[in-house]
Parts: C-alpha cells; structure tokens; sequence
C-alpha cells in the first residue's frame, strides 16, 4: 500500500482494501477517512464494509463521499470536522488520492 504524506497528521491515498487497514494500523495512523462514493467503480468495497474492518483493527472511521471534480464547501467542512474529531494521523482515500488532497487543500484555503 502506497500513501503521499500531506502533513505529519495527514496522509492520502489511493483506494484501500480490507488487507491493507493492518499495514494501516502498523505505519502509526489511527483513523482513515473514506472520500469515495459507494458504487464509484464496479468492485470498490463499500465504506460500511471499509469501516468495518477498519474498527476490527482498532482504527476509528469516518465516510465523506466526494463526487469525482464536485467537491463542495459542505464537503471541505465535513473533512475539516473529521480531522477536528478523528484521532490523528489519519490516512484519507478516495480512487487515487487526489480528492482527499483536494480536500486538505480547501481546509487550508477556509482557514484563511
């Protein structure tokens, strides 16, 4: 499984499986943030499946669905709320990374 670290507290990467929440939990995150719709691409697990698994290995887990180039303002805080909640590190994923850092990148921006 391959991340790209944003910040010490933060990471993203592409889509995950239930194999890789172990190695998840080996590296040091504590909570994993799912940005992908259920039904994205035909074989994607589930979040419900992902945050089951995620709790079974002691990660805590949290859904923030991101339509594919829709990000929203609502979306920017729900992630903000997340990272607020979450214990940190915390790995976000969605098909290829790009959103969860979109996402990290517009809590910035509302910061000011």
């Amino acid at each position: 499984m391959q991340y790209r670290q944003i910040t010490e507290d933060y990471a993203v990467s592409p889509q995950i499986s239930i194999e890789d929440l172990k190695l998840i939990k080996d590296a040091g995150f504590n909570s994993v943030i799912c940005n992908r719709p259920n039904g994205e691409d035909a074989n994607q697990l589930t979040a419900e499946e992902i945050g089951k698994a995620a709790a079974a290995v002691g990660l805590a887990f949290r859904w923030n669905p991101v339509i594919s180039g829709q990000m929203t303002p609502h979306n920017v805080e729900e992630q903000a709320a997340a990272l607020h909640d979450l214990p940190s590190p915390v790995l976000a994923y969605c098909r290829s990374g790009t959103r969860s850092a979109n996402l990290f990148a517009g809590i910035q921006q509302m910061k000011g």
